[in-house]
């Protein structure tokens, strides 16, 4: 007798004591406040990220999508074209931010009104710029063009009819659009080193990048190399307003084939095959960068 009462009483203390280490130190109103917050966020969460990922994964779990995916001429030209943005876009953009914040942290009025202007390619939406972009690489009238023909009397090429130029113009667009922001998040880390640790290295002999700021803003570099990797992994607005993925479907990225297979073809599951052939390469850098945000106390 004595066991099954402790076998019927012990799954009310465990109700208990769940019900205690949710609630926390929460009481009465409080703690109906917080659940009257969380609920709907967990709703949301469920409805537009757990399913769709849940839903995606099933739709791409057939293997005989992704041989077809990998027999496609135009999917193997896209990962060549997918390697080479991110390589090109992520790095040359890292590398001019860097450069570019520490020639933002010069003193005087001159500087900070050059900053306001740097910025305003980043601040003006992304849909207008590569648009405009695009019709200022047009071969027959576009500006550049007309640029060239006024001040040279030559015939500028037809820049969006070739794969390797018209993938140039999308790194590019990405670069110009894209640098300022971050040139912004390393200037506010540039400043956000102590001027007492500059003066202490000095002193001691050390030099200022070289010795100071490059080894307090490596993890910070690393992170947002990390972080914009991600970003361009999924960036479709700049290859499909510069170069409309052209020619001849020659120059998609991941980003954008998933859309040509899922609607100009009618296949969504090729379409999310295509999507799901990123995941090797994201999930990797989002381990990584949740690893160095752990260890991110360290440094800047």
């Amino acid at each position: 007798m004595s066991s099954s009462v402790v076998d019927i009483s012990r799954p009310a203390i465990q109700r208990r004591t769940l019900a205690r280490s949710l609630r926390g130190t929460l009481k009465g109103g409080e703690y109906t406040w917080a659940v009257a917050f969380v609920v709907p966020y967990i709703a949301v969460f469920l409805a537009f990220v757990v399913y769709p990922v849940i839903y995606g994964l099933w739709m791409g779990s057939e293997a005989s999508l992704y041989r077809e995916l990998f027999a496609d001429p135009v999917y193997q030209s896209t990962v060549v074209n997918t390697v080479l943005y991110l390589a090109l876009g992520v790095n040359v953009k890292m590398f001019l931010a860097l450069l570019l914040s520490g020639f933002f942290m010069r003193p005087g009025r001159w500087s900070k009104v050059l900053l306001l202007i740097f910025v305003l390619p980043w601040a003006v939406p992304q849909i207008s710029t590569f648009i405009s972009i695009h019709w200022m690489l047009n071969g027959e009238w576009g500006f550049l063009n007309n640029v060239l023909y006024k001040l040279f009397h030559i015939e500028g090429p037809s820049w969006l009819n070739d794969r390797w130029s018209a993938l140039g113009a999308v790194i590019v667009s990405h670069i110009w659009k894209w640098t300022p922001f971050w040139t912004l998040i390393l200037l506010a880390g540039r400043m956000a080193i102590p001027l007492e640790i500059r003066d202490t290295a000095k002193v001691d002999g050390a030099t200022g990048f070289v010795h100071i700021t490059f080894p307090l803003l490596a993890n910070l570099y690393l992170i947002c190399t990390l972080l914009s990797t991600i970003f361009l992994l999924g960036d479709f607005n700049a290859v499909t307003f510069v170069s409309g993925a052209g020619p001849a479907n020659q120059g998609h990225v991941l980003a954008t084939i998933g859309i040509r297979n899922a609607f100009e073809l009618a296949q969504p599951r090729l379409g999310v095959a295509a999507v799901m052939s990123a995941l090797p390469m994201v999930i990797p850098l989002v381990i990584v960068l949740m690893r160095k945000l752990r260890t991110a106390e360290v440094q800047l």
